[in-house]
């Protein structure tokens, strides 16, 4: 059976809504540029025992939105509670250890290890020392919530 224009639209209309909403979100961002950032350049941000450091937010040449972060935990600290959100992912542990959590499976994570939360999957991080800090690098992809 032959399509008609109205059903063309009707089929249309929903993907266009959807890029329109998607970028509206990231409007205010801005379109990354190759860059090298110095970590001591890196403004400070202290929660607690915890300090992190923004690095970039902003899209890329496609209009995908990719953000990216470093944070330090105190012993024993977590930077929030469990939670779960439509944007991936990726921690990168760079010293210490991570307890990395996700839909209620729990990995310890050394130097060098990476942990990835697929959408909408619960997940948190922790640091199980008592004594030590411990410092990784997030990368989030996709539209913040």
């Amino acid at each position: 059976m032959p399509t008609t224009r109205r059903d063309q639209l009707a089929l249309l209309l929903p993907a266009l809504a959807a890029v329109a909403a998607s970028r509206a979100q990231g409007a205010d961002l801005p379109s990354l540029k190759s860059v090298t950032y110095r970590f001591e350049d890196l403004p400070a941000k202290a929660n607690g025992k915890n300090v992190s450091h923004a690095i970039f937010d902003g899209l890329l040449h496609s209009g995908f939105r990719i953000e990216a972060h470093e944070t330090e935990l105190g012993p024993g600290q977590e930077p929030h509670p469990p939670h779960r959100h439509p944007h991936e992912e990726m921690m990168m542990i760079c010293d210490g250890e991570l307890d990395f959590t996700v839909n209620g499976k729990t990995t310890r994570l050394g130097p060098g290890g990476l942990g990835f939360a697929g959408s909408n999957d619960e997940h948190g991080v922790k640091n199980p020392s008592s004594t030590t800090r411990s410092r990784y690098f997030v990368v989030a992809f996709g539209p913040a919530t």
